[in-house]
């Protein structure tokens, strides 16, 4: 008896909770739509977190410009205790300051190619032969190339095929694929990654390390490196080593365009030599080595619910080979603007706003992780801190320049209908859907591992994956005003909506220590 008792109870709280109707200020709604459809700042901040503070890597001068001019921006809007937080230590930055690159013979060519982050430079402009690889490990290097490597360029053996692209660099999630993320069960991956393949059990990633170790103890000059993922002229490019602050400085490496890469390799497979000329000038920065997240504050004015927190955020660091728009400018112009919309419209939240830009999220989300650590939980541990109890909502934006088409609940089922009728005053912009799923690689995960509901919205891909996400492409002109506009818009309504709720927003059971 007392099961079916529990059970039915059980069930009348989740009648109640799929069905209660949210209080929603309409006025305020058309408000938040005006103000951030027709008179929308968000390129103007784009523009300063681009063009005019250049690339963003964590510690970089480009990341400081951004940081310091976000920070001084949002004082003048008004917003409370903004600062730059430094959350712990995260390492050395780097900058490049110069880079040329180019084919002397067999003939004259301007190549296009990117160091990696984090890497050493070429000590001034140096004349060299290329080496072609072909090894299997470390020890295969060492066998057939010992002796041979000193003041060489190094470019590895590859057999890839590069296929023309039958479908569009841009595109935007049909109303069909909408439906199908609406079904998917928490555990289905929203972007599931393919496994790298492997050569001769090895990894790509650990033999281009074993190579790097033996170049570098030979007296190589530089490897070059490519990825299949760019064509066109499309670099990807991230980092080449440590950026620990007592790490020795990495070998010299290269991203160049595969179609130079290929070209390189064949000649030298009919045995024809190739000598590249290259400059490249890197600086590492250790003055300060510790990482930075931008914090400001909205006050709530509720005497009982004014010290709990409604968060907003997306990562200001960018990868080096551009300016960082749609990964990530986009999402931090968006955040900017939705705490602009609100504070333009004068409101008086119940619950404080919290915008957060973060530092270190392309290392791996340490400027989120260390801020939840620092205010709110450990993850290991599962030691709540009293900051925990006051969060009601953490809210991301992370996916390149595309509009909101809906939000991943991350397995929360409980906020379902809540953000569905958030959802309603803009269905005629296309956002509406809300899939279970989860999504991950981004900073809302920081605070889903300690059971704050965290949450990132689905947005159209445009061009991400195919020529924007972590490349030479990544700049402003690749951003789009009316999806940016679009997005700030749905984003200051959540923001408003969570900070007037009577309720925090429903929780998931804590999760286990160590997840």
């Amino acid at each position: 008896m007392k099961k079916i008792i529990f059970f039915s109870f059980l069930m009348t709280c989740i009648f109640y909770l799929a069905n209660a109707q949210e209080k929603i200020d309409q006025s305020m709604m058309q408000k938040i739509r005006n103000e951030g459809l027709n008179h929308s700042k968000v390129m103007d901040i784009a523009f300063q977190l681009t063009d005019v503070s250049g690339p963003r890597l964590t510690i970089s001068p480009g990341f400081t410009r951004a940081a310091n001019w976000a920070k001084e921006q949002l004082a003048d809007w008004g917003l409370e205790h903004a600062v730059l937080e430094p959350w712990g230590e995260f390492g050395k930055g780097w900058e490049l300051e110069k880079m040329y690159i180019a084919q002397t013979a067999p003939y004259y060519r301007p190549l296009i190619g990117f160091p990696k982050a984090w890497t050493s430079g070429t000590g001034g402009l140096k004349k060299a032969q290329v080496i072609l690889v072909d090894a299997a490990d470390s020890a295969d290097v060492v066998k057939k190339y010992s002796g041979q490597l000193k003041d060489k360029i190094i470019i590895m053996s590859q057999h890839d095929i590069l296929m023309p692209g039958f479908k569009p660099d841009a595109r935007r999630y049909s109303d069909e694929e909408l439906q199908e993320m609406t079904g998917r069960k928490p555990s289905t991956p929203a972007y599931p990654r393919p496994a790298a393949p492997s050569r001769s059990g090895v990894s790509p990633v650990a033999l281009l390390n074993d190579v790097k170790e033996v170049a570098k103890k030979e007296g190589a000059l530089a490897i070059l490196t490519y990825s299949m993922r760019g064509r066109d002229g499309t670099l990807f490019v991230q980092g080449g080593g440590s950026y620990k602050k007592d790490d020795p400085e990495n070998f010299t490496d290269v991203m160049v365009t595969v179609e130079d890469y290929k070209s390189i390799v064949r000649l030298l497979q009919a045995n024809i030599p190739v000598e590249i000329e290259t400059d490249i000038q890197t600086r590492f920065i250790a003055e300060d080595t510790k990482g930075y997240n931008v914090l400001a504050d909205i006050k709530g004015t509720d005497k009982n619910l004014g010290d709990e927190v409604v968060m907003l955020g997306a990562h200001l660091d960018s990868w080096q080979g551009a300016t960082g728009a749609t990964d990530n400018a986009a999402g931090s112009a968006v955040m900017l603007e939705a705490v602009r919309i609100l504070k333009t419209l004068g409101v008086q939240p119940r619950r404080t706003i919290r915008i957060a830009l973060w530092s270190g999220e392309e290392q791996g989300l340490h400027g989120s992780r260390n801020y939840v650590k620092n205010h709110l939980a450990d993850p290991a541990t599962m030691t709540l801190k009293p900051g925990h109890a006051k969060v009601s909502a953490y809210f991301n934006f992370d996916n390149g320049t595309g509009k909101i088409r809906g939000i991943y609940l991350q397995g929360n089922e409980a906020c379902r209908n809540i953000f569905s009728q958030w959802f309603a005053p803009f269905k005629d912009l296309d956002a509406s859907a809300v899939t279970i799923s989860n999504t991950g690689g981004t900073d809302h995960l920081a605070f889903d591992a300690v059971g704050i509901p965290g949450f990132q919205f689905i947005q159209d891909p445009i061009e991400y994956s195919t020529r924007t996400h972590h490349t030479n492409m990544d700049s402003y002109d690749h951003l789009l005003a009316d999806d940016l506009k679009q997005a700030a818009t749905i984003i200051a309504a959540f923001v408003y909506n969570a900070a007037m709720r009577d309720e925090k927003l429903p929780r998931k059971p804590l999760p286990k220590a160590g997840r």
